[in-house]
């Protein structure tokens, strides 16, 4: 049988061979930053896989989302100081260990929220933020932006007023909180309502 992580381990050394002298020229050529609308492409193309519930999609999605994290490690060994796609790995298990204490610990837990409770505290604690807003990353859709501007504040309990004026970006602000408020992730609210649009246009269309 074949050990877990072995093909994980192909990967790796077949993207050193394409970034290396001898390599694909393309790839040669390649920075963080010009990767970086890739980056989000196929993170969407990966969500798209999951809405549409299309396993052999998200398969081949997955796949190049994790292209993208060989591609950076591998260009990351080059800097100075750099770090290699095995040091992104062992910080992600010790993060992993370090915040799942019930599981390689003695903390114990009696459900889900419980860990997600403590993954916070944790997180928390590692961070040392001096705002709430510290860690968002503000390059983000505007819409996902905004939930999680106003989540982090209510999870933080900053009470911070929404703007009082009557544009429309502090109406939609306001229709963001009032789905935050209700548990609703805005985000795959209007994802699922622009695809109904979408349906619907394809339907208007059909019978003209």
């Amino acid at each position: 049988m074949t050990e877990p992580g072995a093909a994980l381990l192909r990967a790796a050394q077949t993207m050193d061979r394409l970034r290396s002298p001898g390599g694909c020229p393309w790839d040669a050529e390649q920075t963080h930053a010009s990767l970086a609308p890739y980056l989000i492409e196929e993170a969407y193309e990966t969500l798209d896989a999951i809405e549409t519930g299309d396993l052999a999609a998200l398969r081949e999605e997955l796949g190049d989302l994790l292209l993208q994290v060989l591609f950076h490690a591998r260009l990351a060994e080059e800097a100075e100081p750099g770090f290699s796609i095995d040091d992104v790995a062992d910080d992600l298990v010790a993060k992993l260990i370090r915040r799942h204490p019930h599981v390689f610990a003695d903390v114990s837990v009696d459900s889900a929220a419980e860990v997600s409770a403590n993954w916070e505290q944790i997180k928390k604690a590692e961070k040392q933020r001096d705002s709430a807003t510290d860690g968002i990353a503000m390059g983000q859709p505007a819409l996902a932006l905004a939930a999680k501007l106003i989540s982090r504040a209510r999870k933080e309990g900053v009470h911070a007023a929404l703007p009082a004026d009557s544009g429309i970006g502090a109406r939609l602000l306001a229709v963001v909180a009032e789905a935050v408020q209700a548990g609703i992730d805005p985000e795959l609210a209007l994802r699922e309502a622009a695809r109904d649009y979408r349906d619907a246009i394809k339907a208007e269309e059909s019978s003209g």
